[in-house]
């Protein structure tokens, strides 16, 4: 008999999310497989988790010579996997030193309480992030996260939050000036606060500033980093380098894992006992992250930036061929949003009777968050498939 897995999940799990109706079988490359046979084009990889699809051969061989050897061995031993990766990212970025973490929101709890460590010993409260951002949903995290619905009524922590409008260099400096925070954080590309890009000359501006006030630069880059947006993180697209760089989502090789990166400089903040976790690193996906990074840095990096440059192109073509559907065409490499004007609450549905998994935020975003693998010929599909539903409406 075959189970109805959807009644089981209702009955036995807290509906804290709206699922598609899909109950997946297999994974592959670009693609996934339900029960029913249905296969599907996905184009959002586990929000951004999956940089190199489904079941890469490459890290499944990695997962099993990894397990073949230990999986879990907690932080009182030396953990070679996690080593290995964090000098690998630290190479990669900028001189420095990395806290682990088991996903994004951890990342932004931990970088919460560096940030308090900095502050205290320099006479500073606060962190400052941009309105509407998102930073997380565990309660430190979500107080910065600046959206009502998401925030509701929970219990806050007492640290100071101050928020400003983007891209706005002068109001950033009154509050600086005003309250004296210990940080200023911010996505370098907003994720689920709408897709839009933040200039160089404002990352750059910023820089300037919290040099001038003597205020932490941190660079939430949980969904941008990872290759995501056409380099291995955002900020590289400036002349700036963080204080605090905030990582998670593909770094794990789609097993849990995040952190922060202090820069050297920084690093005697965090001292024995400040912090901890149990399970992170994982020494499993510590393994299939630098596995990872070492596929990004051989070729896929540099392919992922051309097809996501065919992908923006191709969405800029259908938004003047149809501008009474499509909106502004948002964001940066393989991380690209739509404003959608007409039918947003249906589109989703409608690209799942094409067999295309999108996902939609902020109420009317199409958002892409494809693997790093796509060719041409995906982006195709999609843009055929999307200029067929307009035609339907």
């Amino acid at each position: 008999m075959k189970k109805d897995w959807i009644t089981l999940d209702q009955k036995y799990v807290l509906p804290t999310y709206g699922r598609m109706s899909i109950v997946v079988k297999k994974g592959e490359g670009m693609y996934i497989t339900d029960e029913e046979d249905h296969t599907y084009l996905d184009l959002f990889s586990g929000l951004a988790v999956n940089v190199l699809g489904h079941c890469h051969p490459l890290l499944l061989e990695e997962l099993k010579n990894q397990s073949n050897q230990f999986g879990h061995i907690s932080n009182f031993f030396y953990n070679k996997p996690a080593i290995e990766l964090a000098e690998k990212l630290v190479e990669a970025t900028f001189p420095g030193k990395i806290y682990f973490a088991n996903s994004g929101a951890e990342s932004t709890e931990a970088a919460i309480k560096y940030i308090h460590k900095y502050g205290q010993e320099n006479n500073r409260q606060g962190i400052v992030v941009f309105k509407n951002s998102f930073h997380g949903r565990t309660l430190g995290a979500l107080k910065l996260t600046r959206m009502e619905k998401v925030q509701q009524d929970f219990p806050t922590p007492g640290f100071p939050v101050h928020e400003f409008e983007k891209e706005d260099l002068q109001q950033l400096e009154e509050v600086f000036k005003k309250h004296q925070p210990a940080a200023l954080l911010f996505e370098p590309v907003f994720g689920s606060g709408g897709l839009q890009v933040i200039s160089v000359e404002f990352i750059e501006g910023a820089r300037a500033l919290c040099d001038q006030y003597n205020v932490l630069l941190c660079m939430d880059e949980i969904q941008t980093g990872m290759g995501r947006t056409g380099e291995l993180f955002a900020y590289q697209y400036s002349n700036v380098t963080p204080d605090v760089l905030l990582f998670a989502k593909g770094v794990g090789g789609g097993l849990p894992l995040g952190g922060i990166l202090v820069a050297e400089k920084l690093a005697h903040y965090f001292k024995e006992g400040d912090h901890g976790t149990t399970f992170a690193p994982s020494p499993i996906a510590s393994a299939l992250g630098k596995k990872t990074m070492e596929i990004l840095q051989e070729g896929i990096l540099a392919q992922s930036k051309e097809v996501g440059n065919y992908l923006k192109t191709e969405l800029e073509r259908l938004k003047d061929q149809y501008p009474e559907i499509i909106g502004e065409i948002r964001g940066k490499g393989l991380m690209l949003g739509a404003v959608i004007l007409k039918n947003h609450e249906i589109l989703k549905g409608k690209f799942i009777e094409k067999n295309i998994l999108v996902n939609m935020t902020n109420v009317n975003i199409l958002r892409l968050l494809p693997s790093l693998i796509i060719e041409k010929q995906h982006v195709d599909t999609f843009i055929e498939s999307f200029e067929e539903i307009i035609k339907e409406w």
